[in-house]
């Protein structure tokens, strides 16, 4: 089963808690089993060069189900994915991008924050995924 619109808004509303505690203005996007957008909030001010990265986070961490920050590291030069960042219309391969996964562990969707450093994205979208652990 995918992810319902209460679970997408549940983890964007604990990640936009973590963003208001951590004191940074974040794009904050919840994609479906299939990539498709389910839930979007843009915080005041936050940069809107931001908001297509954080949709193309949640995208790219369900298009491979693993953490964006983890394909950065395969896609370096030398690396098994170099360049794969030019793929499906244009992949974010540095941390931010994390999937969901159901209490059997099967991915439903995936979270995507971008707006401040790629650490502070990450710990603003884990927020997001520990809001829906075990469901």
């Amino acid at each position: 089963m995918g992810i319902t619109l209460k679970q997408a808004q549940q983890a964007v509303a604990a990640a936009h808690e973590k963003a208001l505690e951590m004191g940074v203005k974040m794009n904050i996007a919840v994609v479906d089993a299939g990539a498709n957008l389910v839930a979007f909030i843009r915080m005041d001010d936050a940069w809107l060069g931001s908001l297509d990265i954080s949709i193309k986070k949640a995208k790219t961490a369900r298009f491979f189900d693993m953490p964006t920050g983890a394909i950065g590291g395969l896609s370096q030069p030398g690396g098994s994915l170099f360049g794969i960042e030019h793929s499906n219309g244009g992949l974010i391969t540095f941390p931010g991008g994390i999937p969901l996964k159901n209490s059997e562990g099967q991915v439903f969707g995936a979270i995507g924050v971008s707006g401040d450093t790629v650490e502070n994205d990450h710990a603003v979208a884990e927020a997001g995924v520990q809001a829906l652990a075990g469901q």
